[in-house]
C-alpha cells in the first residue's frame, strides 16, 4: 500500500456515523477496490488537478501530488507549513484551502509560484477529523484557473469602466455649460476610483507655473507641482508620482484640438492602495471625456467672443459696448469719478468705398481700429458701433481728458488712412464727438451715446476732420 492510501486508511474511521470528510475516504475506499490497486485513479486525478495535497494536525503538507505541483517540486513542500504556499496571509473570513472549516467546493485562493509569480486555483477540500471529531488535518485538490481569472477580472474592469463613463456621460448630458459637465465629470471620476482630489491642469499655465482649471476636492500646491512634473516628464499615457507629503498621483497628458496642453490628475492620500491597471485603463477612458469638455468649452467661449465682436476688427460690437458701458458707470457712480464717451465717424468713408471698392473700404476699418487701440489704455472701451461708427469709453476722464485724446485721434487719422486715398480727391478723415460724463447726474447709457453723437454731428457740420465737446447742459 502507498504512504498515501496508508494516511487514507489510518484517517478513515473505524465505526460510528461519518464526520463531514467521509466523501474522500470514500472515495479511496472505492479506488481501493479497482482491480489495479487504483493506479488508474491516481493517475485521473493527477491529470485532472493541478494540485492534490493532504496537511496534519499542524497544517503541514504530508501528501503533494502531481510532481511538480504549480511548478513546485513535490519534495521542496512536504514537511513545509502549506500557509507559506499562500499568495496572501489568512485572515479570518477569507478562505484558506489548507485549513478549511468544512467541506468547500469551488473557493478560489491565490497561491505562490516558485518563479514569484501567483496562480489561481479553484479548490473542493475538507477537513480531516478523528473519531471525536477534532481536526486532525485536511484534503483537497485544486484547478489551475488562473487565466479564466484573469479574463473574468478584465472583463469586469471593463464592464465597471464602462459603468462609470455611463454613468458620467448620462450626467454630462444634463448640463449644458462647459464648467458644469466638467463638474458632472470629476466628481464620479473621484469616487470611482477612490480619489480625494481630481484636477485637470494647463500644463503651460502663464508660462511661469502651472494653471488649475477644474478640480474636485482640495489640490495643494505641492500636488499640483508634482502632477505636473510628472506629466512634462511623461511621454504617452498615465504615469505615477508621489507628492512631497506622501499623497499618491495617477496624471495622463492630453492636447485639444485647440493646442491647449493640459492634464487629467487623480490624488490619493498617504497610506492608500498602489494604482493599478484599472484605475490607468478608467484615467485613459476618462481623459477622452475631459478633452471633449474642454473643447466644448472652448467653442463656448468662441461662440460667446463673436457674439460680442465685430467680425471685421475685432472690436465689441454695439451690444456688447452698451452693456459693458452700463456695468462700467454703475460702478463710477458708486465711486463717485467721472467718465468720458467719444462717437467718431469716418469722413468721406462712401466716397472711398465706391471709388476704391469694398476691400478698400474693409482695409480702412480695420486700420481704423488700429489706430483706436494704439491710442487707448487697456481698461478703456473701443468699439465698432456699425458702418463706419466708432465710440471709446474713457474710465475717470474728465472732457478735458477726452478732448487731448480727440485731437491726438483727429490729426493721426489721416496719415493712418493715407495709402488708402492716395490719388483721390477726398482723404478719410476722423469727425468726433466728446460727452463727458459726472457721477450722480443720472444720465443714462443711452441718453450719453445720444449726446456724443450729436456732438459727432456738429463736428461734420462745422467742416469735418475736427471735434466737439457736448455739455450735459447744452446738448448738441
Amino acid at each position: 500500500m502507498t504512504k498515501a492510501a496508508e494516511s487514507i486508511a489510518r484517517d478513515r474511521p473505524a465505526a460510528g456515523p461519518a464526520p463531514a470528510s467521509a466523501f474522500l475516504p470514500t472515495v479511496d475506499a472505492l479506488r481501493g477496490a479497482l482491480p489495479d490497486g487504483g493506479q488508474r485513479w491516481r493517475d485521473l486525478v493527477t491529470l485532472t488537478a493541478d494540485l492534490v495535497f493532504e496537511t496534519d494536525a499542524k497544517g503541514r503538507f504530508v501528501f503533494v501530488a502531481p510532481d511538480p505541483a504549480i511548478g513546485w517540486p513535490a519534495d521542496a513542500l512536504l514537511g513545509r507549513p502549506a500557509a507559506l504556499l499562500l499568495a496572501e496571509p489568512a485572515t479570518p473570513g477569507c478562505f484558506d484551502p489548507f485549513r478549511p472549516t468544512a467541506p468547500a467546493a469551488r473557493r478560489r485562493a491565490w497561491l505562490k509560484r516558485p518563479d514569484r509569480g501567483a496562480a489561481c486555483l479553484s479548490f473542493a477540500a475538507a477537513p480531516l477529523l478523528d473519531e471525536a471529531g477534532a481536526v486532525i488535518g485536511a484534503r483537497g485538490v485544486g484547478l489551475d484557473v488562473t487565466e479564466a481569472e484573469r479574463r473574468e477580472a478584465e472583463v469586469a474592469s471593463v464592464l465597471r469602466r464602462g459603468q462609470v463613463i455611463d454613468h458620467i456621460l448620462a450626467r454630462m448630458r444634463a448640463e449644458v455649460l462647459a464648467p458644469h459637465m466638467m463638474a458632472a465629470a470629476l466628481e464620479p471620476l473621484a469616487h470611482a476610483t477612490g480619489s480625494e482630489a481630481v484636477a485637470v491642469v494647463d500644463v503651460i499655465g502663464d508660462g511661469v507655473r502651472p494653471t488649475l482649471l477644474h478640480a474636485h476636492g482640495t489640490v495643494a500646491p505641492a500636488v499640483l507641482d508634482a502632477a505636473v512634473i510628472a506629466l512634462t516628464a511623461a511621454t504617452a499615457g498615465a504615469t505615477t508620482a508621489e507628492a512631497g507629503d506622501g499623497r499618491h498621483l495617477l496624471a495622463c497628458a492630453a492636447q485639444t484640438r485647440f493646442g491647449e496642453q493640459v492634464g487629467l490628475l487623480l490624488c490619493r492620500p498617504p497610506g492608500a492602495r498602489a494604482w493599478d491597471a484599472d484605475d490607468r485603463a478608467l484615467l485613459a477612458a476618462a481623459v477622452a471625456l475631459i478633452r471633449t469638455i474642454l473643447e466644448h468649452a472652448a467653442i463656448q467661449r468662441e461662440m460667446a467672443r463673436q457674439a460680442r465682436t465685430d467680425p471685421l476688427t475685432g472690436l465689441y460690437n454695439r451690444r456688447a459696448f452698451m452693456d459693458e458701458l452700463a456695468r462700467r458707470i454703475d460702478r463710477l457712480e458708486r465711486e463717485q469719478l467721472p467718465g468720458a464717451l467719444l462717437s467718431i465717424d469716418l469722413d468721406h468713408f462712401k466716397a472711398l468705398n465706391d471709388s476704391a471698392g469694398h476691400d478698400a473700404g474693409d482695409e480702412a476699418l480695420r486700420r481704423t481700429a488700429q489706430l483706436l487701440r494704439a491710442s487707448t489704455r487697456p481698461t478703456d472701451l473701443i468699439a465698432r458701433l456699425g458702418g463706419d461708427e466708432f465710440a471709446i469709453w474713457l474710465d475717470g476722464a474728465d472732457e478735458f481728458a477726452a478732448a487731448e485724446r480727440a485731437e491726438r485721434l483727429r490729426a493721426a487719422g489721416p496719415a493712418g488712412l493715407a495709402t488708402l486715398t492716395e490719388g483721390r480727391s477726398r482723404e478719410v478723415t476722423l469727425s468726433i464727438g466728446v460727452a463727458a460724463r459726472w457721477s450722480g447726474g443720472g444720465e443714462d447709457v443711452e441718453a450719453l451715446l445720444y449726446r456724443a453723437d450729436q456732438a459727432m454731428d456738429a463736428a461734420k457740420r462745422g467742416g469735418r476732420g475736427c471735434w466737439r465737446v457736448a455739455r450735459p447742459e447744452q446738448g448738441a
